[in-house]
C-alpha cells in the first residue's frame, strides 16, 4: 500500500498542471460533489470550516483575495472587489481601497461603499470567530467587541460613495492585515443582509456561482450567478460546471464507491483506510495527494478537571502513540508525528518534542511511565473524562484510541462521538463542558500567528459561544504578551519575528493545553471525468476551475 501511494504522490508532482487560459469548449456540466454531512450554516461571516470556505472561492469575494492558482502562487494576495492594491500610509496603520465599478450581486443589486462599510460592521455585528483574533485591530473594534449589535468601527472604516475610496485605519500596523481581508470572513456582502446568523438561507454574493438551495440534510445546488462577469482572472475566473451539486448524508464507504462508479466527481472526506490500497493502485490516475500545513491535535479545556491542572495535561502528551495515530489515518506516507503547534515548512517552525520517551526534535515512543506518574502527581487519577469526537472513520477511531491511553494512565474514560456537521461548534461552547476533543486546524494563511495566537490567544476565547476557536480556553498573559510582540515585530522584521514564534511555540507546547497529534496530508479522489485539477495551497482543490467531460 505505501509503495503504490508514494508512487502517486510522486506522479501529482510531476503533473500539477500549470494556470491556463480559460478553454471555452469545457464549459458546461454538473460538477458532483459529496460529503458524509454539511457544515452547519451557509454565513461567509461566521462559517469556520474548511469544507465550506474551499467552496466559498467561487461564490464571494472581498476587497482582496489569494490568487486563483495552483500551488504556492495560492498564497499571493491579489485586487478583487478593489482595483488595485491599497495605498499604505507612512506608520503601516492607514489602508487606501478604491472599489471596481459596476460589479453586481447574484441578485442584481449593484455593489457600493455602503456594503463595504456594512460588511466590516457585520463581522462584529454577528459575532464572527474571527472578529477579536483578527479584525480587532481596526480602530473602533473595542467598542464592537463590547456592543456588538451597536457598531460602527467608528474612525476605522469610513467610504466616499462617490469616488468609492474605502478608507480602514488600524490601531497599530499588522503585517497580516491583508491577509485577513483575503478570507471569507471578510467578504462583501449587501449592506441589508441581516445582522445574524443566516443559517440555511444563501447571502448574494459576487462569485462566478451563487446557492441556489441549501438542505444542511440532504445537499446543496450551486448555480452560475447570472450577473457575473470576469473583472480579474486572478482572483474570481469563470468556472467551468454550469451546476455544482454537493450531497451530503453519505458514509466514508459511499463516497469512495460514488467516486469509483462515477456516480460523484470527488470526496470531501477522507477515504477509510482500509480503502487505501485499492484507491491507489486501481484508481491510482484519479487520485492527488499533497502535503498539508496542517495539524490534527486534542485540545484539553483548562478550566476544569482534570485539564485545569498542567500535569495532567502533559500526562496525555506523554502517554499518546503517535505512530499508531498516524497508522489510523492511513500510514506514514499520509501522515507524519508531530508535539508542537506549528507545522514542518510553516513560518517559524523549529523542531521541538518534549513529550517522547527519549526527549529530542522529534517525537518517537511514548512514555507510560511517565505519564502515569504525572497523573498520580496531578491528583487526577480515577477522574471520569469523556472524547468528543467527530462520527466520521477516522476522527472516531482517534477518539476510541484516546479512550484507551485515558483509561491506561488511570482516568475513567468514555468516546461521544458527534455529527460533523455540529461538532466543532460543540466543542468551542464552553456551556457543553467539553473535556478533551478531537479536531483538526488548516491554516487560514501561511503566518504562525494563525496557529498560535488564533488557536491559543486570549482574544479567541469566547465563555458561552459556539464561535470560541481557542477551545482549549487557555489564555497566558506572559505568552499572549509575547505574541503580541512578536506580531508587531512582524511588521518591520519578519526573520527576527518568526524567531520569536519558535520561542512561543514552546511555550504553548510546554504549557500543553492540547496534545499535538499528526500532520496530514490530503488525499483527493476524483471520477474519471475530472480534468484540469489543481490544487491551491491556500484553499486546496478550485472545485470550479476543473471540468467534468
Amino acid at each position: 500500500m505505501k509503495k503504490l501511494l508514494l508512487a502517486t504522490s510522486a506522479a501529482l508532482v510531476l503533473a500539477l498542471p500549470a494556470w491556463a487560459e480559460y478553454k471555452e469548449e469545457h464549459r458546461g456540466g454538473t460538477m458532483r460533489l459529496v460529503a458524509r454531512s454539511a457544515a452547519g450554516t451557509v454565513d461567509p461571516h461566521i462559517n469556520y470550516t474548511l469544507q465550506y470556505w474551499q467552496i466559498y472561492q467561487g461564490l464571494y469575494d472581498g476587497l482582496l483575495a489569494f490568487k486563483k492558482a495552483a500551488g504556492e502562487d495560492g498564497f499571493t494576495k491579489v485586487p478583487d472587489l478593489a482595483e488595485a492594491m491599497p495605498e499604505v500610509s507612512a506608520d503601516g496603520k492607514t489602508y487606501t481601497f478604491k472599489l471596481r465599478p459596476g460589479i453586481k450581486f447574484s441578485n442584481g443589486q449593484e455593489v457600493t461603499t455602503k456594503d463595504v462599510v456594512a460588511s466590516l460592521q457585520r463581522i462584529f455585528k454577528v459575532s464572527s470567530p474571527t472578529a477579536g483574533g483578527f479584525y480587532s485591530v481596526i480602530v473602533g473594534a473595542d467598542a464592537c467587541l463590547a456592543e456588538p449589535a451597536t457598531c460602527t468601527l467608528e474612525g476605522g472604516v469610513s467610504a466616499d460613495e462617490a469616488t468609492g475610496v474605502i478608507t480602514i485605519t488600524l490601531t497599530r500596523p499588522d503585517a497580516e492585515f491583508l491577509d485577513k481581508l483575503a478570507l471569507p470572513h471578510a467578504v462583501i456582502l449587501p449592506a441589508d443582509t441581516p445582522a445574524q446568523d443566516v443559517g440555511t438561507a444563501p447571502v448574494p454574493g459576487t462569485g462566478a456561482y451563487m446557492i441556489s438551495a441549501y438542505d444542511p440534510n440532504s445537499g446543496m445546488t450551486m448555480t452560475r450567478n447570472p450577473h457575473f462577469k470576469v473583472w480579474s482572472e486572478d482572483a474570481q475566473p469563470d468556472g467551468y460546471p454550469d451546476v455544482i451539486q454537493y450531497d451530503f448524508g453519505l458514509t466514508d464507504e459511499a463516497e469512495v464507491n460514488a467516486v469509483m462508479n462515477g456516480e460523484a466527481d470527488w470526496m470531501y472526506d477522507q477515504p477509510p483506510a482500509d480503502r487505501l490500497a485499492e484507491i491507489g493502485s486501481t484508481y491510482a490516475d484519479q487520485v492527488h495527494i499533497t502535503p498539508l500545513t496542517a495539524w490534527w491535535y486534542a485540545p484539553m479545556n483548562t478550566n476544569i478537571p482534570p485539564f485545569d491542572n498542567v500535569k495532567a495535561r502533559q500526562a496525555v502528551n506523554f502517554a499518546i502513540d503517535r505512530n499508531a495515530l498516524v497508522n489510523l489515518f492511513g500510514g506514514p506516507v499520509l501522515a507524519s508525528p508531530v508535539c508542537q503547534v506549528l507545522p514542518p515548512g510553516f513560518p517559524g517552525h523549529v523542531p521541538y518534542c518534549p513529550y517522547t520517551k527519549n526527549p529530542d526534535q522529534v517525537w518517537s515512543a511514548p512514555d507510560l511511565e511517565k505519564a502515569r506518574a504525572l497523573v498520580e502527581e496531578s491528583g487526577t487519577k480515577g477522574q471520569k473524562v469523556t472524547v468528543i469526537a467527530e462520527d466520521t472513520a477516522i476522527s472516531k477511531a482517534i477518539g476510541t484510541y484516546m479512550q484507551s491511553v485515558l483509561t491506561d494512565i488511570g482516568y475513567d474514560a468514555e468516546v461521544k462521538p458527534l455529527s460533523p456537521n455540529i461538532q466543532f461548534t460543540y466543542i468551542q461552547n464552553t456551556s457543553n463542558n467539553v473535556q478533551i476533543s478531537i479536531t483538526q486546524w488548516y491554516q487560514d494563511y501561511p503566518a504562525a500567528s494563525d496557529f498560535l495566537n488564533i488557536l491559543f490567544g486570549c482574544a479567541s476565547f469566547t465563555p458561552g459561544s459556539d464561535s470560541s476557536i481557542n477551545i482549549a480556553g487557555f489564555c497566558d498573559k506572559d505568552i499572549q504578551a509575547k505574541m503580541d510582540e512578536a506580531m508587531l515585530l512582524g511588521v518591520t522584521d519578519p526573520e527576527a519575528a518568526n524567531k520569536m514564534w519558535a520561542d512561543i511555540d514552546r511555550a504553548v507546547t510546554d504549557a500543553a493545553p492540547m496534545a499535538a497529534l499528526f500532520t496530514p496530508k490530503r488525499i483527493d479522489f476524483v471520477s474519471k471525468r475530472v480534468g484540469n485539477f489543481q490544487f491551491n495551497n491556500q484553499f486546496y482543490w478550485m472545485v470550479s476551475q476543473s471540468w467534468v467531460q
